[in-house]
């Protein structure tokens, strides 16, 4: 099986500009690892195991175990009304939007950039400096006054600025700002000791640079160029922390473990929690399955039942995968810092694991 993982990672690095970090793990036996790519192409500084990476929206699941702690300490409720939580007047976020719909994505606000519906997430920052977006609230003139997409609950659509929302209630129910929320309650006793929010002017120890693909007008490579202006300085509650595979995949089994939250809120933030599913035609091998959202992750299910809890991000020069089969208590984590498609690479040894009876 590790032959056949090596052949797919040897594949995806000469062929598809894959630049990052893999790690496979069934329970506490590590099935396979791979590390390969330049973390800075300037200096030709190659990429390690314990590189930290940009995991873009993988940052949802800890701002979706943040309020899970604050629900288990009775400072807020998932069916509380985002409005009774932070100042949103003279704002279009409707008044009976609650927490649990931002959470899965069921809110029917408007995003900053539609992303289902073809928008590029750096294009907001042709005309605006992105390092004008320091803080969670520097986000709200570019969604809070737009339109709702439909009525709460009634429809299930991706949404990065959900999460922006919740941010700023964990900030206004805590007392503390985000990143230092997430810090110290989430990042320190855990021990993810390679997990930190890297401001793009900061000095980084062992960070991967992100890198776009400039392609000619027959999609052939023709050169890199850094990210640094296709999104904010420095990581928000929807996005942009900045991790390695072990310690993501140390933070699946301590949630799983229920090392931070109650027995009641670890099991909820490993099922579904929305009313709405989808087909998943993206499954390898070919199975009937759909998808559907819970807290931060999303969950491909076959037959009703979960198969993978997963969450994955992507921007200009970033991409990531973290996703665990509970059945097989399986995990697959994949960070890159290149345009690549990881996805059909996840893929690729998901079918492994499955043909090999790893997971099922």
């Amino acid at each position: 099986m590790e032959r056949l993982f090596q052949r797919i990672l040897d594949d995806y690095e000469q062929n598809h500009n894959f630049s990052g970090n893999v790690l496979v793990k069934k329970g506490n036996e590590l099935l396979f690892t791979h590390t390969c790519g330049m973390a800075h192409r300037g200096f030709h500084v190659p990429n390690r195991l314990d590189t930290k990476f940009d995991t873009a929206s993988v940052t949802k699941v800890f701002t979706a175990v943040a309020v899970l702690l604050l629900v288990d300490e009775g400072k807020i409720y998932l069916n509380d009304r985002i409005t009774d939580l932070i100042d949103l007047n003279e704002t279009e976020i409707p008044g009976d939007v609650t927490v649990e719909q931002l959470l899965t994505h069921t809110s029917g606000i408007a995003d900053d950039a539609d992303e289902e519906a073809g928008e590029n997430y750096a294009d907001l920052f042709r005309n605006k400096p992105n390092y004008s977006i320091q803080e969670t609230a520097d986000f709200l003139p570019q969604f809070a006054y737009k339109k709702p997409l439909f009525r709460a609950g009634t429809n299930m659509r991706y949404n990065n600025c959900a999460f922006v929302l919740l941010g700023m209630a964990i900030e206004q129910l805590s007392g503390m700002d985000y990143r230092q929320f997430v810090m110290k309650r989430i990042v320190q006793p855990l021990k993810l000791l390679h997990t930190e929010f890297c401001a793009m002017d900061g000095v980084n120890e062992n960070t991967a640079e992100g890198y776009m693909a400039c392609r000619d007008e027959e999609g052939r490579l023709i050169q890199w160029k850094k990210n640094i202006y296709s999104y904010p300085p420095i990581g928000s509650p929807d996005g942009g922390i900045y991790s390695t595979v072990e310690d993501l995949d140390r933070l699946l089994r301590a949630m799983k473990s229920g090392a931070l939250l109650s027995s009641k809120r670890s099991a909820m933030f490993f099922q579904p929690h929305c009313p709405f599913e989808r087909p998943f035609v993206r499954l390898k091998p070919e199975l009937e399955a759909t998808i559907t959202t819970g807290y931060g992750f999303e969950f491909v299910m076959i037959n009703h039942k979960v198969f993978c809890v997963r969450k994955d991000g992507m921007n200009d020069g970033v991409a990531a995968m973290l996703s665990y089969y509970p059945k097989s208590d399986v995990s697959l984590v994949i960070l890159c810092n290149q345009d690549c498609n990881i996805w059909n690479m996840h893929r690729e040894i998901q079918t492994v694991l499955y043909d090999h009876g790893q997971i099922y």
